[in-house]
């Protein structure tokens, strides 16, 4: 597998544990949370590998959005 593949798959991954956090602690449908998150700039900075963020923690990035982009939760 080469580097680029796997960078991919990983970032699949994470978003699929964001996107699952976000709807186990916030008590919201997984649908909801996919709208919140692929919404927001932080899956933006995820997806142009920005400052190095996708190689964070997925609960990290989650309480991340959750703390600066507060209005996608309303």
């Amino acid at each position: 597998m080469d580097g680029n593949k796997l960078e991919s798959v990983y970032k699949e991954n994470l978003e699929e544990r964001i996107m699952l956090y976000l709807t186990e602690t916030e008590d919201i449908s997984y649908e909801e949370s996919m709208e919140i998150y692929y919404g927001s700039k932080l899956a933006e900075k995820i997806q142009e590998r920005r400052e190095g963020i996708q190689y964070l923690d997925y609960k990290v990035l989650a309480d991340i959005l959750k703390e600066t982009e507060q209005e996608l939760f309303r």
